[in-house]
């Protein structure tokens, strides 16, 4: 089976790779979240996410190369745990659960969060310490919505953000995180049929993008000053839980 050959799909695949690509080199955080969205222009979303997860697999290899290792372990023993169980909910309930509902529910907490930091001024307020019962329900959370959706980058930051860890070390925490959440959903994904000859030939076909991607991020991760790069952050989880809420709100209306 050959790969997906419309001009007008390779228009919106690439830049959304490249996006997703740049987050998961650790930079932009929620510019992951924009990959099946745009893509989802020219295609299903359902055949979107069928295209990007193999493509993310890809992304999360040769950043956990990158990064080598370099990570806050206290948080990922809090929250991997926590979403390997959002993960088992997210497909245990996957017929039953209404997906716009979802992409709403995390735009207002997306919208929420931000708000609250910028009318709280977390910055002057300093790194919060580590929680297990809020780190154990953020994770939670992001489990079943990248399950769902592939929102979970909202849910981490949530957790992560308040604990102001240097950019290579949330940067590291990240990319091991959505490595193992990624890499747990492949079976749920497969044994509910997103995989096909002509999906997984098209992801080949954009891995080179992947590529050049991840490793863009990872040189500005290493570039860009620590209140620069949480300033970017906030502002595209403002703009991305903006988009989501617009999103969800959207598919309720007739």
């Amino acid at each position: 089976m050959s790969p997906i050959t419309d001009p007008w799909f390779y228009a919106a695949a690439i830049p959304a790779v490249f996006f997703v690509g740049l987050s998961k080199g650790g930079f932009g955080g929620t510019f992951a979240m924009l990959g099946v969205p745009i893509m989802a222009l020219v295609i299903s979303p359902l055949q979107a996410a069928g295209i990007m997860l193999p493509i993310l697999i890809v992304m999360d290899a040769v950043a956990l190369i990158a990064y080598k290792g370099r990570a806050d372990w206290r948080s990922l023993s809090i929250l991997l745990p926590a979403a390997v169980l959002g993960i088992g909910i997210g497909w245990a309930t996957a017929a039953y659960v209404n997906d716009a509902f979802v992409i709403l529910l995390i735009g207002i907490m997306s919208l929420a969060f931000v708000a609250d930091y910028l009318f709280k001024q977390r910055k002057a307020a300093g790194a919060s310490r580590h929680n297990l019962p809020k780190g154990t329900f953020w994770g939670t959370v992001a489990g079943f919505t990248s399950f769902i959706s592939h929102t979970g980058g909202p849910p981490f930051q949530m957790y992560m953000l308040p604990l102001r860890l240097a950019p290579m070390l949330f940067a590291g925490t990240a990319v091991i995180f959505f490595a193992a959440v990624n890499a747990i959903k492949l079976v749920p994904y497969f044994m509910l049929g997103q995989f096909d000859a002509t999906n997984l030939t098209t992801s080949v076909t954009l891995f080179p993008v992947a590529l050049i991607a991840t490793l863009c991020g990872v040189w500005l991760v290493r570039i860009v000053k620590a209140e620069t790069f949480y300033s970017i952050i906030y502002i595209f989880m403002g703009l991305i839980g903006a988009k989501l809420t617009y999103d969800g709100l959207m598919a309720f209306l007739p």
